[in-house]
């Protein structure tokens, strides 16, 4: 979220409030300079006025050098700022905020807090504007410690209460995953205003906590008189995305229109994003068209939607519309344009974009971008070749952890134990992903029919103490949420009517030659009549049966999980759809799978 203007540079009113206390003459004794000062369209206007000040000696005078400072500040000439901030006999606590708050804007907040520091040794007191904006500079740098520091500075200084501390106070916590001490000075404001509720809206959603962001909308909506701004609305519709949550979403979209903030750029890319990420590619389409002039972030969040759904054709025909229209790809674009090929098997147009992306484009290729190609290469089956580029790529940790992982989930799906062991053994070294790298490895084994090492891989896991996440799946109905957990049907919601309904809808999926765990995708070495159980239990097929129950006829049933879906499963929904003459969408940790008439959007490819 965007910081208030008042929150970095100072306004004419607080210097002229601030000049005022401190008894200062000069807002009266130089009308001209200061309403210069205050127009300046360029650094050239600012520099022949530096130069008169100095002829005319107004810079002794400490409200004419504040707005000088202020207006190379504006202009990020922040040595120029710093340098006449030197020759100051006296700064006071404007000239100090004014050059922080340009070090945090020129992307120097440790400069910032240097200053800050400094700025404390001698006998000037921060004021709250002081305050907001070292906290901006902590922010920035992600130093909850330093931070808490400056928190308690505040405290020192009696501004707790100040709503410009407070509001930045809490989006500081927020972007510092402190949830908890973000809520207590939202808690503790004895007023609020629409930055402060977006601040904490917006820290929830970003740090994956959507129903307490939507809670607490709740809670503005019904108590508060202001109107929630477009920052607030696209927070709101994030916290929809991240959960799935359709019908909020909507009714959160009516609230955009009703404010008319549709056409913008922020608004539109997360209804684009949260359309997507609920199943509704078309509506995101929609929202999309709507917009007659969108720049490359809107065309960057449609692709990748796009992507998500299998739509790989579609992606690549809005980048080229994109082209055609002179709006420049980033790095991002590009992330989107190889996800695309490789969700959808497109694997020459996928090399050839990688290759094009610096000498067209001026795009180096990064980490994500050899990613993508490793999983495109590994999807279809090219495991040699992913792996000769994933050896040959120098990463961090968590770049790594994507590329191995994707690495070796292809060799799970090709069989190749080599590449599988070598890439699980990176991940375990590395200490990352190690749950997922156990259990991808215990299952490549399964698929070879070595059960010895699928025992001896599991044994490991429980020495190590690794655990395998369980497989949840939820959906929403009548704006509820109902969860099922994989072999729960203790809690399941209407348990036994869903097993019944289940076993039958197996009966007739047999008829038409299905046997369960037939993909060699159950990894136990078990009976053919256990493996029919294990995957009849699995979260999605649970959530599946309770939903036909729940849901009249002809309405499109939207499931989501937090694991892959498995191949069992993705035979078994194209059947029942056809069975049933039902469209379900699932959308699992990697893309979204649309059943219809018997068959799936990604073709079996995924």
């Amino acid at each position: 979220m965007r910081k208030p203007p008042s929150q970095n540079i100072l306004t004419t009113l607080e210097l002229a409030c601030i000049s005022r206390q401190n008894k200062r003459s000069c807002f009266h004794s130089q009308p001209q300079f200061v309403q210069r000062l205050q127009g300046l369209k360029d650094l050239s206007s600012v520099l022949s006025s530096h130069s008169k000040l100095l002829k005319s000696g107004s810079l002794e005078e400490s409200f004419s050098t504040n707005q000088l400072i202020n207006a190379y500040v504006r202009f990020q000439e922040i040595e120029n700022a710093h340098q006449l901030f030197d020759e100051m006999s006296e700064p006071n606590v404007v000239s100090w905020t004014s050059l922080m708050a340009g070090y945090v804007d020129a992307g120097c907040p440790g400069m910032a807090l240097w200053l800050f520091t400094k700025m404390a040794r001698c006998t000037v007191l921060p004021n709250a504007f002081t305050f907001s904006t070292i906290i901006n500079a902590c922010s920035v740098l992600a130093d909850v410690n330093a931070g808490k520091k400056v928190h308690a500075q505040v405290e020192v200084y009696g501004y707790q209460c100040n709503l410009v501390v407070c509001c930045s106070l809490i989006d500081m916590y927020g972007k510092s995953n402190s949830l908890d001490a973000a809520r207590r000075v939202f808690d503790s404001m004895i007023e609020r205003n629409v930055v402060s509720w977006t601040s904490m809206v917006t820290g929830y959603t970003q740090n994956a906590q959507g129903y307490e962001a939507l809670e607490l909308f709740k809670v503005f909506t019904g108590i508060s008189s202001n109107r929630p701004n477009h920052y607030m609305l696209a927070s709101i519709v994030n916290a929809c995305a991240s959960l799935g949550r359709l019908a909020y979403g909507k009714a959160t979209h009516a609230a955009v229109i009703k404010q008319k903030y549709e056409t913008n750029d922020v608004i539109a890319c997360a209804l684009v994003d949260m359309y997507a990420k609920c199943g509704c590619i078309g509506y995101s389409l929609k929202v999309f068209r709507r917009n007659c002039r969108p720049s490359v972030i809107p065309y960057t969040c449609m692709i990748i939607g796009a992507a998500k759904h299998g739509l790989g054709i579609l992606s690549l025909e809005l980048f080229q519309e994109m082209l055609m229209r002179k709006i420049a790809p980033n790095r991002i674009t590009f992330v989107g344009v190889l996800y695309a090929c490789s969700h959808s098997g497109l694997v020459d147009e996928g090399l050839k974009h990688l290759n094009t992306m610096y000498k067209k484009h001026g795009v180096l290729p990064d980490a994500m971008h050899y990613n993508c190609v490793v999983d495109m290469l590994g999807r279809t089956g090219r495991l040699d070749e992913a792996y000769r580029l994933a050896k040959s790529i120098e990463v961090d940790q968590n770049q790594g952890a994507l590329l191995w992982g994707a690495l070796l989930s292809a060799s799970r799906l090709h069989g190749r134990v080599d590449i599988a062991a070598e890439a699980s053994n990176w991940l375990m070294e590395s200490k990352q992903q190690v749950a997922a790298a156990y259990v991808t490895m215990s299952n490549t084994y399964a698929v070879a029919g070595t059960w010895d090492d699928v025992n001896s891989t599991r044994c490991e896991m429980k020495r190590a103490g690794v655990k395998k996440e369980p497989g949840c799946s939820w959906v929403e109905i009548k704006d509820a949420v109902f969860v099922f957990y994989a072999g729960d049907v203790s809690s399941c919601a209407r348990g036994s009517k869903v097993l019944i309904l289940l076993k039958e809808l197996e009966r007739k999926m047999k008829k038409r030659g299905y046997v369960a765990g037939s993909n060699g995708l159950v990894f136990v070495d078990v009976e053919e009549e256990a493996k029919e159980e294990i995957v009849s239990l699995h979260s999605e097929r649970l959530a599946l049966g309770f939903s036909l129950l729940s849901m009249p006829k002809g309405v499109t049933i939207r499931i989501m999980k937090n694991l892959r879906v498995c191949r069992d499963c993705h035979e078994a929904f194209k059947l029942i759809s056809d069975i049933v003459h039902r469209d379900f969408v699932v959308r699992d940790v990697n893309r979204f799978h649309h059943f219809a008439h018997g068959s799936c959007s990604c073709c079996d490819f995924w």
